[in-house]
């Protein structure tokens, strides 16, 4: 399994960057890829082409994934804080998908592909990416909000990037790895509010 961080370049240096997380705890798993409006990333493109990889996306947003990703509340997957997640424990932000494209179920995918940045930015890294406007799309469903909230503006029902992985894993039976990057997590937001 794979999970794509398609990070905007500014994204990278950010200090909130929760993908960084994931990238310094479980880099056999998730790798960074750098967003380029005008070259796309070749891997990213085939494996679309071949229906080898999953875009995650919100059904009720307008943009496509960032770090704080809106999920849809009317869910089933409940989040809980880090440090009540058991210890085996997005995306893009997409637009309403189009009603001839089939929801598709993330577990029949091996390559996930989560959009990394604010939600501008994320926004405009679809908009100007048909090669993802043409990926099968996911939705995460929670009925929780994010804890993250180092951020302004983020919508309500959001989750950031860091918390899409974790649900990804989940879905995916990686309990351990979620568990670990869930306490990662919790660290990682309690000293930043100091």
């Amino acid at each position: 399994m794979k999970i794509f961080l398609l990070t905007h370049e500014r994204e990278v240096h950010r200090a909130t960057n929760t993908g960084a997380i994931a990238l310094d705890n479980a880099n056999e798993i998730v790798e960074r890829i750098l967003w380029q409006r005008l070259d796309p990333n070749k891997i990213l493109t085939q494996l679309i082409e071949n229906n080898q990889a999953i875009l995650l996306y919100s059904k009720g947003s307008s943009s496509a994934v960032s770090s704080e990703l809106p999920i849809e509340k009317s869910a089933s997957i409940p989040l809980k804080t880090p440090s009540e997640m058991p210890a085996v424990t997005p995306l893009a932000i997409a637009s309403d998908v189009p009603s001839a494209m089939p929801i598709e179920k993330l577990e029949d995918y091996e390559n996930i592909i989560i959009i990394d940045s604010t939600w501008q930015e994320a926004k405009k890294i679809y908009n100007h990416s048909t090669y993802l406007k043409n990926a099968p799309q996911f939705t995460l469903k929670t009925t929780n909000d994010s804890l993250y909230k180092l951020r302004a503006n983020q919508p309500k029902g959001g989750l950031c990037t860091i918390e899409c992985i974790i649900e990804v894993l989940r879905m995916k039976g990686r309990d351990k790895i979620a568990s670990e990057l869930s306490l990662k997590f919790e660290q990682f937001n309690s000293h930043a509010r100091n």
